[in-house]
């Protein structure tokens, strides 16, 4: 891996000369409909995909073989590799969009110069290796300083993006002008941007919203209704504003898009991977089989890990992530929890 300087440099000089190159890195659903997003306003994407099937398959026929098989793109418009170095090599901005736990082996294969680059993370997990968050891994791992990241939060569903329903994206980024190229880039009749300068928030947030998810999932399948849910909801959010205050304070409102937002379309909508997890295991699925039985990583189960670990050093009081912990990971029964959870609700 090579070595930045990235933190200290005030800005990235490819922002102030000219159209920025930018390039995707990941296959998976919410990768593709960055792609979506992105062929928008640049006339060539660059996007780096897992294999020479995926690659091979795009090339020759328009879409994604795999994931949101009904989006079609005009190959003109992309240039499709495997090759890390290749990608980041030919791109000013390079949007991560893999699963958490697939982001290590992606990117630590890099070899070439990626100095005064933007790494903007759409990714919504803890990195398992380095247990934390992207933000972080970026900066320890490789380098690169905050004034040269970007984070992508919600609520933002791949499945209605692809259907070009109006969907909401905000923007963190430390550098206003980075910020605002991104808008510009991202920005569509289908596709409404705001920009933020709190990275950590915005990264933590889409986090949390993944965990309290399964909690609303677990919470349908054991057949708790509307009632319940309003009322989980509403804990969920002070529970995660408690969080991220103790993690990074910074002026924010929790009551908007990119955290309550995101966490209330995240736990309701039938296209979250997370409630969907959740949900079979409130309908008496172990973790192993309702993990086994899905086609896409619900991000949540692994930073569930990590932000219960966390929030007990730190002395914090989260019932609700305490009780997705349990459930998931120390097998305990989901119906004898959330009979002692409703307890402390309110």
């Amino acid at each position: 891996m090579t070595n930045t300087n990235a933190e200290k440099k005030t800005t990235c000089k490819t922002f102030l000369e000219g159209l920025p190159k930018v390039g995707v890195v990941g296959s998976g659903s919410f990768a593709t409909a960055i792609v979506k997003m992105l062929v928008e306003n640049s006339e060539k994407v660059h996007w780096c995909v897992r294999n020479e099937f995926v690659k091979g398959a795009i090339e020759l026929r328009g879409h994604n073989p795999v994931y949101l098989t009904s989006v079609s793109f005009k190959k003109e418009n992309l240039a499709i590799t495997t090759d890390i170095n290749e990608l980041v090599s030919n791109c000013d901005i390079i949007i991560l969009a893999t699963p958490s736990i697939y982001l290590s082996d992606a990117i630590e294969k890099m070899t070439c110069d990626y100095s005064c680059k933007i790494f903007v993370s759409a990714i919504k997990g803890i990195v398992p290796k380095h247990n934390d968050v992207v933000a972080h891994y970026l900066r320890d791992v490789f380098n690169i300083g905050f004034k040269c990241q970007g984070v992508i939060a919600g609520p933002c569903h791949a499945e209605e993006v692809a259907m070009e329903r109006l969907s909401y994206l905000t923007i963190a980024t430390a550098e206003e002008k980075v910020g605002d190229v991104l808008k510009k880039l991202f920005s569509s009749d289908f596709i409404n941007v705001h920009t933020s300068k709190d990275i950590l928030g915005n990264e933590y947030g889409a986090i949390l919203k993944n965990i309290y998810a399964i909690g609303a999932g677990m919470a349908s399948g054991l057949g708790y209704g509307d009632n319940f849910a309003a009322v989980f909801v509403s804990n969920a959010i002070r529970e995660m504003e408690v969080f991220l205050k103790a993690i990074y304070e910074e002026p924010r409102d929790v009551n908007t898009s990119a955290y309550l937002g995101d966490l209330l379309v995240t736990a309701y909508s039938l296209f979250s991977r997370n409630r969907s997890l959740g949900n079979l295991i409130g309908k008496g699925y172990t973790v192993k089989s309702a993990i086994q039985s899905m086609n896409m990583i619900a991000e949540g189960y692994y930073a569930a890990d990590s932000i219960y670990k966390t929030g007990k050093e730190k002395g914090l009081d989260l019932p609700i992530i305490n009780t997705v912990y349990q459930i998931l990971y120390e097998e305990k029964n989901a119906e004898k929890l959330f009979k002692k959870l409703t307890l402390r609700l309110n």
